[in-house]
């Protein structure tokens, strides 16, 4: 004799978990909704940091263990408002009677800003991330949970891109020097000829490149004194003290600068810490560990194959 179960207990166990997974979830979305107010406070503190505030961020730019570089610039908001730099390098003569070349910005209102294109691209990230919280906290159903999960995976993605921004971990992010380095008229007086001059970002620091440049279609003419004269391929300083080591990584490299081929004669990195910028670091980082935790939460409440094509 069969006994038989009604309702079935399979069916019936398996009822009660989907309606303790939704209770689950309609607990995990309210709670969303508060968690969102703390979020927006962390961006907004962002945004005031990356605010044109003065007197602004006075970073020291110097060399350490020569005296190549020395000097300083102001940051202000995204822009380079005040620089004053002396250098000293081998393949940049200074002005005659003048012991170093000083690089000095511009304090006339003609003369073209110097812009930080990352810390824009940050703080227009930042202010996406924040129309984005905006738009999950007041606009649709906050219940919804497909809306809120495309909200989050949404947000995640635009903060982690800021976030990758202040990383400045390739070119791409950083901006081509040949391309974007500061233009002469930003100086007073006006750069040197063939001196690249380019800021940037990396690891929440002000990277300043600076480039010595010399024409790819000069042809010297070769002298009885001079020292690269070369009739077998090896110049005769190589032949006299071996092969010289490369002195910078684009040693070999050619570059359009301004319509005209170029390579790099000497080329020197200084970097300062950006206080500021260190804080949007690490606060972008922080709320990007939670917004991605968030998604995982809803991811397994919802289903992976609910949000699979949102992944």
């Amino acid at each position: 004799m069969a006994t038989w179960a009604y309702p079935p207990l399979r069916d019936q166990s398996t009822r009660e978990a989907d309606i303790a997974l939704a209770r689950e979830l309609e607990w995990l979305l309210h709670s969303l909704q508060e968690s969102l107010v703390s979020l927006k406070e962390g961006l907004q503190e962002c945004a005031a940091l990356l605010a044109p505030q003065e007197p602004g961020s006075t970073l020291v730019l110097s060399s350490l263990r020569s005296e190549n570089v020395k000097g300083f610039v102001t940051r202000v908001g995204t822009q380079v408002v005040k620089g004053d730099i002396q250098l000293r390098l081998s393949s940049l003569p200074p002005p005659r009677g003048a012991p170093s070349t000083r690089l000095s910005l511009s304090q006339s209102p003609d003369a073209p800003s110097l812009v930080l294109p990352q810390l824009v691209s940050v703080r227009n990230l930042v202010n996406q991330s924040l129309d984005i919280v905006d738009v999950s906290a007041w606009t649709g159903d906050p219940l919804n949970a497909t809306f809120i999960f495309s909200q989050l995976h949404l947000l995640h993605e635009t903060i982690r891109e800021a976030r990758q921004m202040l990383k400045g971990e390739s070119d791409d992010v950083r901006g081509n020097w040949w391309e974007t380095s500061a233009t002469e008229n930003m100086f007073d007086p006006p750069l040197p000829p063939h001196l690249s001059f380019h800021l940037s970002i990396a690891d929440s620091a002000l990277v300043l490149l600076l480039r010595t440049l010399e024409s790819n279609n000069q042809t010297a003419t070769p002298t009885a004194f001079a020292t690269d004269i070369s009739l077998t391929g090896f110049s005769l300083r190589d032949r006299l003290f071996g092969t010289r080591t490369r002195a910078h990584d684009e040693t070999n490299d050619v570059f359009k600068w301004y319509g005209e081929e170029v390579h790099v004669k000497e080329k020197v990195r200084v970097e300062s810490q950006d206080p500021s910028l260190m804080a949007v670091m690490a606060k972008l980082t922080a709320l990007e560990h939670e917004v991605m935790r968030w998604v995982a939460a809803l991811r397994v409440l919802m289903g992976s194959d609910d949000t699979e094509s949102e992944s």
